[in-house]
């Protein structure tokens, strides 16, 4: 493969490797790029999906190393994700370079892909504050989403695995049929056992790349996000949507940093994904939040100001029309 100066050769169609090491020259140097080798049928289409990913990278303006290195990535997860597909009986099966054929015969509740107007009322739940209060996981969630929340994240740091599943299943039944979206938070496994809407990761937790190929397409991704690289990074990954805070100071996680209104514009600006606000955020301060001026700021999300209420009802359906005045507002 060629361009301009550049020359990839590539090395994953070695007989017996258990490596794909690729060789990159920029024209000066010389650069091994390795992965773990794939061992699948399914391999027609690879290299045309490699170079329609180089040229879709640099067409956002990075560098011929950068987006050789982020097209094999996206190959070897694509590669991995479709290796026990069984289509057709040739000798080479069809790369799912969609990652899409999976699921091309599987029904499911949810037929639209992620709107970002969902993250409008951003509802995470909180296990201390539901037991403060007396309250179940699903009868908060319920609440919330009666009160005007438009998406809701299972947040169960403490729950045991098959208490959490079976809470999910719950608050996942109640949440369609509010037409309402639910994700987990961090928890893949649960995610996957329930049939969630998607999931919400952190810088520490896993990689949105290798989220995405356990979740599939059809999921949603969001991310936690401080510093522009960490947007920038986001989009690079595949995630649908970013998390930016704290924009105030919160008792909700311990040695949170907090970035304040000027931190979430500059995120804002650096993204090209949907942002939703998180953080201290409540009714004294959200229209502030959603009134800073960045179009892709699509809304806030809240734990304290809806789980630490003795009614969260009422506390939803107060935040869901300050929020939703503002939005209008700067439409």
């Amino acid at each position: 493969m060629v361009w301009d100066k550049n020359v990839l050769v590539k090395g994953g169609d070695l007989p017996n490797s258990l490596d794909a090491t690729d060789i990159f020259f920029d024209g000066e140097e010389f650069y091994e790029l390795c992965s773990s080798r794939v061992n699948t049928r399914n391999t027609h289409g690879t290299g045309c999906t490699l170079a329609s990913c180089i040229a879709a990278e640099l067409a956002k303006g990075l560098s011929m190393l950068s987006a050789v290195k982020i097209a094999k990535r996206y190959v070897e997860a694509a590669l991995d994700y479709s290796r026990d597909l069984i289509i057709g009986n040739g000798s080479q099966g069809p790369f799912d370079h969609l990652l899409a054929l999976k699921n091309m015969n599987q029904s499911s509740c949810r037929h639209d892909r992620f709107n970002p107007n969902d993250l409008l009322l951003y509802a995470v739940t909180d296990s201390g504050m539901n037991k403060k209060w007396g309250r179940s996981i699903a009868e908060a969630v319920k609440a919330a989403v009666e009160g005007g929340a438009t998406i809701v994240q299972l947040r169960e740091k403490e729950a045991e695995t098959r208490d959490f599943i079976d809470a999910a299943k719950v608050c996942l039944k109640i949440c369609r049929s509010y037409g309402v979206p639910l994700l987990i938070n961090d928890r893949i496994d649960v995610a996957l056992a329930c049939d969630a809407d998607g999931v919400h990761v952190g810088q520490s937790d896993m990689p949105v790349r290798l989220a995405r190929t356990l979740l599939g397409p059809e999921k949603i991704i969001g991310v936690s996000c401080k510093t522009p690289e960490q947007a920038q990074q986001a989009w690079i990954d595949g995630a649908d949507y970013i998390g930016s805070g704290g924009i105030y100071p919160t008792n909700t996680k311990a040695n949170n940093r907090t970035i304040g209104l000027d931190g979430l514009r500059e995120v804002c600006q650096a993204s090209k994904l949907p942002v939703v606000a998180i953080g201290g955020i409540g009714l004294s301060n959200a229209r502030a939040v959603m009134e800073i001026g960045v179009p892709n700021l699509k809304g806030v999300a809240v734990v304290s100001a809806l789980f630490d209420r003795k009614c969260i009802l009422s506390e939803a359906r107060n935040l869901h029309a300050v929020v939703s005045e503002s939005a209008l507002l700067i439409q």
